[in-house]
């Protein structure tokens, strides 16, 4: 099981420069493949990531965040052909939806595939994917595959805005970080839950239920419940942001 990293391998890249942006995200992958963590930029917030079928790993994403398994982290990817090979199945709204809003901050649950050699957690038998719109994350999950992604900082602190300050938090437990300076809009990501027969927001974020039900009119909203007409009495909504403050990269249901 991975420990803490010796203070003198732990290095962080300034992807701003090509450079260090080529070295860094070399040495990422190199890290990802030997079961070590890695912080690099997305489109929301800065995450904290493990390679997603290596359990010492995700195990070790887990203790750096100081919870257990009970809060599983979502599955980050570098294209939509790779979620075929994750769902069990994918609804026509589950399609349309990822073709209006991905890459980009949609965080969809569905049925994993019973096949899977991973142990994220607490699952059950659905998990958290999201294809971030971030050039320097794409390029990283390009060669490392589908990773287990969090926020970048421990349970109970706000979420990291740089890599530097990601590196405050998590000290040596994490191997490489990738800088690209604060994001602009560091918003969470909206979840919507595709496991059930009416899909329903789990948490409202960067995407607003009015531009998802442009797509899928009946999705429901968080506080509707079951069983009505999502689209009959639409009305507007605000980033929730009352929530407790760690893993608001992504979600899990159960979860924060």
């Amino acid at each position: 099981m991975v420990g803490l990293t010796d203070s003198s391998t732990v290095k962080l890249y300034d992807c701003r420069t090509l450079s260090e942006r080529d070295q860094g995200i070399k040495a990422a992958v190199a890290a990802v493949k030997r079961g070590e963590l890695i912080v690099m930029p997305t489109d929301t917030l800065y995450g904290i990531g493990a390679d997603a079928f290596t359990a010492y790993a995700v195990d070790s994403l887990q203790r750096a965040k100081r919870r257990g398994r009970d809060k599983p982290p979502p599955i980050l990817v570098g294209s939509r052909r790779t979620l075929d090979g994750l769902a069990r199945k994918l609804s026509p709204q589950a399609r349309d939806l990822i073709a209006a809003f991905w890459p980009g901050a949609l965080t969809i649950v569905v049925p994993h595939a019973p096949s899977l050699s991973w142990d994220l957690g607490d699952t059950g038998d659905t998990v958290a994917v999201r294809m971030p719109m971030h050039p320097v994350a794409l390029e990283v999950l390009a060669q490392t595959g589908p990773m287990a992604v969090s926020s970048a900082n421990q349970t109970g602190s706000p979420p990291a805005s740089t890599a530097a300050e990601a590196r405050e938090q998590l000290k040596y437990a994490v191997r490489v970080y990738l800088e690209s300076g604060p994001l602009r809009d560091s918003v969470p990501s909206t979840i919507v839950d595709l496991s059930r027969d009416i899909p329903r927001v789990l948490r409202r974020g960067a995407i607003t239920i009015e531009q998802l039900r442009e797509v899928v009119p009946d999705i429901q909203d968080i506080d509707e419940p079951d069983g009505v007409s999502a689209g009959s009495h639409a009305t507007p909504v605000s980033v929730d942001s009352s929530g407790p403050a760690e893993d608001t990269e992504e979600s899990r249901p159960g979860g924060e």
